[in-house]
């Protein structure tokens, strides 16, 4: 089990590495990384820092030979003017893994907050992202997998039929469409926030900022777990092995709970973390439309702004690293836990 957590935690970084070089020279393609900021001061200080970290380089002359021009600097009190060019993105990208390595940094902010580091900025925004995605998977796997137990357990009942039919309906409803419904009868016609409350407002109007968002991400996933649940369980409830084992002597309960159940949640289990990743890319649309500073309404913001030339690159290139980890993390610590879950799993390793 050591040795193929090792290989699985080895390959999880050589996937991160291709997935992150393929990210950078895709999201270096659209343009250069030119600040925002009208502010000679503040340009002069982010260009700097560019060349500083290897990014851009300047000049005090015109070199049209060098291609990517980005902006000039007219240095107060003298003649001297500044000149600042890109470099090749072969070069940018040998100095950005070489920044990460040694310094932790990202790049920086052209638009969202231009000059400051793009990996303080998601760090600001990340906790409220995963908290909402965190208590919408708390909140939707026992519920899901109560409903799958008891329509299961219950099969070809009304309970099975009133479970089944209420999943085809809400499972059917995008989560940006049961906000909107949400955001009409609990807040503009109930006594819930409209939108995502800002930081002076008490703790418990923010504690009651969460429904809305929990609820609207909360139908589609309880509805995926019931579906699948009863789905898996039924077909274990049928199997042979469960009949043999009623036969000898175990009752239907205890044949559910020491057989049925346990085997059933062997293909549950990465439904769940599957879940919880989509969860996490699909809340992009609830933060914007809820305006939740998370870092899914930073990607759209950094993605959207203006034209090509105002897009915040770097903060968006970031973003899409985040998504990239929590995804392969969960896909890891999914192939890690069969083990756990399965013993025959662990056996056929060291078979192997």
């Amino acid at each position: 089990m050591l040795k193929y957590s090792i290989k699985r935690i080895i390959l999880a970084f050589v996937t991160t590495f291709i997935i992150l070089t393929l990210t950078f020279f895709l999201i270096k393609s659209l343009g250069p990384a030119k600040i925002a900021s009208s502010k000679p001061a503040e340009v002069y200080s982010f260009y700097e820092t560019q060349v500083e970290y290897g990014y851009c380089v300047s000049f005090d002359s015109i070199h049209p030979e060098l291609g990517s021009f980005l902006a000039k600097y007219d240095v107060p009190g003298t003649s001297k003017v500044i000149y600042y060019y890109e470099k090749p993105i072969v070069e940018q990208y040998g100095e950005w893994i070489k920044n990460i390595v040694t310094k932790f940094d990202w790049g920086r902010s052209t638009h969202i907050d231009p000059g400051a580091s793009a990996i303080y900025i998601i760090a600001e925004r990340l906790p409220v992202s995963l908290k909402i995605n965190i208590i919408s998977v708390v909140l939707s796997v026992p519920l899901g997998i109560g409903l799958g137990i008891l329509a299961g357990l219950k099969k070809n009942t009304w309970v099975d039929h009133t479970i089944s039919t209420s999943v085809m309906v809400f499972i059917s409803i995008p989560s940006f469409v049961v906000i909107t419904f949400l955001l009409w009868g609990l807040a503009y016609h109930g006594n819930l926030p409209t939108e995502w409350p800002t930081p002076d407002k008490s703790d418990g109007v923010k504690a009651l900022g969460y429904i809305i968002p929990v609820l609207s991400l909360s139908f589609g996933s309880i509805c995926g777990y019931t579906r699948f649940v009863r789905a898996e369980l039924c077909e274990v409830m049928s199997s042979e092995y469960l009949l043999l084992a009623r036969t000898k002597g175990l009752t239907k309960r205890q044949a559910i709970m020491r057989h049925a159940l346990r085997n059933a949640f062997v293909p549950i289990l990465p439904s769940i973390l599957a879940e919880f990743i989509g969860i996490f890319s699909g809340s992009m649309i609830l933060e914007k439309i809820y305006s939740i500073g998370g870092i899914g309404d930073l990607y759209i913001r950094a993605l959207s702004a203006g034209n090509t030339a105002d897009r915040d690159l770097n903060v968006l290139m970031v973003d899409m690293a985040i998504f990239t980890i929590v995804g392969l993390l969960a896909g890891v610590i999914l192939d890690l836990s069969y083990g756990f879950i399965d013993p025959r799993i662990r056996m056929g390793e060291k078979n192997s």
